[in-house]
């Protein structure tokens, strides 16, 4: 009963009572409302490798298995990650080329002169500074009060560290969280009548301010910032000629720094109160923090897909791909692939090979900051563990209208201190 409520209040169809042929999985409103994963499961079950033939992203394949998401993400020649790697197609006028959205040579040279900034050996420099930032943190929050942990702790934190990888002027930290959210709302992933006008005022603000930074960087000694790095390298020292690239490397980068880590923080805190068996858990053995961060980053799957597009006619799961055609990776799907993953809808913060989820890809487009993101949630659970009894849950969240970025806008708690 309060199932069909929900979907009646949400507007989104029970999948199960859909004809296949009317599965538009690229509906923003199935995500803002968690209902993704009957969704999926019925894809799963019944059409693995599944055509959309009319969408308001146009016609595109679903991808929803795990062994096929794999194959299709590490096969960058048959499945190549231009123009877009969202749903969605960029609009005419704004096209701004990233290298993640590049297939060899360009993506290999961009992605490899932005590297070094999240590179295992400046880890353990990071880790000091991550773990007194979260401290400071924690340590300021209001205890046995309600409050919002998106914004006091969630968007904080990734906004912290945002500033120290791009080196960014930490009193105008707050403007880096902002420009990931203007860079991700748009048609492309299911936000309808997204303002351009809007949108571009604020990109352009963003862009402004990074060419100045990037003319103070590349008259100073190199560093280990994206900036910095980028100014530097023989490949990419004149991005800074082309605006619209180097704008579109910076929204990669701001998102990529932005939305696993952030999302992953707040649904942390969510499934521990979904699974009350879990937190003892994790009270009883802290030790465990490590392999419980793989695990909340798959059940999170802080980035529902990745778009790819098909090189030439091909077959996968039994159907027929034609050169062309739009082939989308589900990754929150394929998290939840039951044949691969045991009781996969289950939040287990003790599973083993927990790492073995695929949010973060695989192939050459694999996340290259991911050690940093599991290190900053790591740290955040290791300083609230030594805090507070529990982060107790009050509401449930507000989500981020997207087919893309599985986030929280609110999600309310209370903290309860040690006794």
């Amino acid at each position: 009963m309060a199932d069909t409520l929900h979907q009646a209040e949400s507007g989104v169809a029970d999948p199960w009572s859909l004809p296949l042929e009317d599965f538009d999985v690229s509906r923003a409103e199935i995500y803002q409302n968690n209902m993704q994963g009957e969704y999926f499961r019925r894809l799963r079950q019944e059409a693995p490798v599944h055509f959309c033939p009319e969408s308001s992203v146009g016609a595109y394949w679903s991808v929803t298995k795990y062994h096929d998401i794999i194959a299709v993400d590490s096969n960058h020649k048959l499945f190549s990650s231009e123009p877009s790697i969202v749903i969605g197609d960029p609009s005419d006028e704004f096209q701004p080329p990233m290298f993640i959205a590049k297939d060899p040579p360009i993506h290999d040279i961009q992605r490899k002169a932005a590297q070094p900034a999240v590179a295992p050996s400046q880890l353990s420099e990071l880790e000091d500074l991550i773990r007194q930032r979260v401290c400071n943190i924690l340590d300021s929050l209001p205890v046995g009060e309600e409050f919002n942990w998106v914004e006091k702790v969630s968007i904080e934190l990734t906004t912290q560290m945002l500033a120290t990888l791009f080196d960014y002027p930490f009193e105008d930290r707050h403007k880096l969280p902002f420009w990931s959210d203007v860079a991700t709302t748009s048609d492309a992933v299911g936000v309808a009548g997204a303002d351009m006008e809007w949108r571009m005022k604020h990109l352009n603000e963003c862009l402004a301010s990074f060419t100045e930074l990037w003319h103070q960087r590349a008259s100073e000694p190199r560093k280990f910032d994206f900036i910095s790095l980028l100014a530097h390298s023989e490949d990419t020292k004149d991005m800074v000629k082309n605006p619209i690239e180097l704008l579109g490397n910076l929204m990669l980068l701001i998102v990529g720094g932005n939305d696993t880590t952030r999302n992953s923080i707040s649904g942390g805190v969510y499934f521990l109160n979904k699974f009350p068996e879990e937190y003892d858990k994790l009270r009883a053995a802290p030790s465990l923090i490590p392999n419980m961060v793989s695990e909340i980053i798959r059940y999170q799957t802080p980035l529902a897909h990745m778009r790819r597009v098909a090189t030439e006619d091909t077959e996968l799961g039994g159907q027929r791909i034609h050169k062309g055609d739009k082939v989308v990776m589900w990754y929150v799907s394929g998290n939840r692939d039951e044949e691969v993953i045991d009781r996969a809808d289950e939040f287990l913060i003790d599973r083993p090979n927990a790492r073995r989820h695929l949010s973060f890809g695989f192939g050459i487009h694999r996340c290259m900051g991911n050690r940093v993101a599991e290190m900053q949630l790591r740290i955040l659970w290791e300083e609230i563990i030594n805090r507070f009894e529990r982060v107790e849950v009050t509401k449930e969240p507000r989500r981020v209208l997207s087919n893309f970025v599985l986030g929280y806008e609110e999600l309310p708690v209370i903290l309860h201190a040690k006794a």
